[in-house]
């Protein structure tokens, strides 16, 4: 379980019972347990005042106190004057919270005589991805890690890009693609903008587009909110809960909020969120980008927004990595206004999509390839359902149950122990402890053929009777 450290601020008199009904409230609107609680921290002037040591005392951890200029120092997302006068430092809760070296998980929260705010014990690793559970191990385990469809690229799509390696002596030119792409969603071509995949287009919105105040829905994919981070924004999470399913709520999303990131179907949790939710979270003044990276592995892509004019500020993200099987080869496309795709592009370095990645572009979103992708969607359907039924059997694995993904996040007690048991029993899947909202209790399996998911199944029968015997 990650561990917690609430940043807590009150004015003089203030009540244990307020202070404590202000952090239990504020962990359980981000879903998180208040046994994850290490410490409650705050500045030294108030390390005495009675309601905070007292609810220290109830939470049973210690309470930290932090000399104001040291929590000056920090950089927060909701400074005030008003408290920088009294306190010192601009932010007693976000301050204290941060000051241990985390990431806010819950910015600064308000009673009539509180604050809090909530942080990570220690940062999340943004940078970890699927593939480095199986980079280095050969063919020696089963990759349930990284979500790029099995036995891909189909061998006309090998060939078509091969064909083109004859073509390596010329520049790239990318409007044969571009147009291809525009036609399959129903699109003039000057809202679409090829990309070396959408993790290049995370980069190029952070540091093309303007924000002031940017927020990230977690648990999701964590490039986005690293490559805003490396552009020098400050960001801001938005956590689902795992009590709600991990279903999105537009309300939770702050109405100042001027870039919201979101997934659809969200990576890790498979969960698919209603196209009108989303678009709840569209208006003038706002960039809302979605990331469609694994719409094409749902069947009918419903939900979809990819090509949707109608929603001021929207920039959809499409990949063609996972269901081709392409991530060496790096290719993807933002669907957006023209003002948008103009900046985008400007940011870009030359030539940035090779040539036989334009070939593959154009191939995939051909009427047969389309044809071909909602049929594999179709299977994964069946098998994912077949996954979730086996998972069901195990009274220690609490599943996602609204996954429609082609990937599946299941929690189980002990889940670093049960990931390396399944790694020793040559199966590799992704932990989740790195996703913003999840702890190490929590693993993502790919779906794959119902053989294969036969022989995990066992195998994870096998890791849970280890693990708890």
């Amino acid at each position: 379980m990650t561990q917690l450290v609430v940043g807590v601020g009150g004015r003089a008199g203030v009540s244990v019972a307020e202070v404590c009904a202000l952090v239990e409230e504020t962990l359980r609107g981000a879903g998180l347990a208040s046994e994850a609680v290490k410490a409650l921290a705050t500045v030294d002037s108030k390390a005495q005042e009675a309601g905070l040591t007292g609810a220290a005392k109830r939470f049973g951890v210690p309470l930290i106190g932090y000399p104001a200029e040291q929590l000056a120092s920090i950089d927060v997302p909701h400074p005030s004057e008003a408290v920088r006068t009294s306190a010192g430092t601009p932010s007693v809760a976000e301050a204290a919270a941060l000051a241990g070296g985390g990431e806010l998980l819950v910015p600064k929260r308000r009673s009539m005589a509180a604050t809090c705010a909530v942080a990570t014990a220690r940062a999340h690793d943004l940078r970890h991805h699927g593939d480095a559970e199986v980079i280095d191990a050969g063919s020696d385990l089963v990759d349930l890690a990284v979500n790029v469809r099995a036995d891909t690229p189909p061998q006309w799509l090998r060939q078509r890009i091969a064909a083109s390696l004859g073509d390596l002596a010329a520049y790239p030119d990318g409007r044969s693609a571009r147009a291809a792409v525009a036609r399959r969603h129903g699109l003039p071509v000057d809202r679409v903008l090829l990309t070396a995949g959408a993790a290049e287009a995370f980069v190029l919105i952070a540091r093309a587009l303007e924000a002031a105040r940017p927020v990230v829905v977690h648990p999701q994919f964590t490039e986005p909110e690293a490559a805003l981070r490396d552009a020098g924004h400050r960001v801001e999470r938005v956590v689902l809960r795992a009590a709600d399913g991990f279903r999105l709520d537009p309300a939770a999303v702050p109405e100042e909020a001027d870039l919201v990131v979101v997934g659809n179907p969200t990576n890790p949790t498979s969960v698919l969120h209603p196209a009108a939710a989303l678009a709840a979270l569209a208006r003038p003044g706002r960039i809302l980008v979605v990331d469609e990276a694994f719409m094409d592995a749902v069947p009918g892509e419903r939900e979809a927004l990819a090509g949707r004019t109608d929603l001021p500020g929207l920039v959809v993200l499409r990949s063609l990595t996972k269901t081709w099987g392409l991530a060496g080869l790096r290719i993807g496309y933002v669907l957006a206004e023209p003002e948008v795709i103009a900046k985008l592009a400007a940011a870009q370095p030359l030539w940035p999509v090779s040539t036989p990645a334009l070939v593959a572009a154009e191939a995939c979103v051909a009427p047969a390839a389309l044809a071909e992708a909602e049929e594999a969607a179709r299977r994964i359907a069946v098998d994912r359902a077949h996954l979730l039924a086996g998972l069901a059997e195990f009274d220690e694995v609490t599943v996602v149950e609204a996954a429609q993904g082609p990937f599946v996040l299941i929690r189980v007690t002990g889940g670093a122990q049960v990931r390396a048991r399944l790694r020793a029993l040559g199966f590799a899947v992704r932990r989740g402890d790195t996703f913003p909202g999840l702890d190490e209790s929590w693993l993502r399996l790919a779906v794959r053929d119902r053989a294969t998911t036969g022989r995990l199944l066992q195998a994870l029968d096998h890791a849970l009777t280890l693990t708890t015997g």
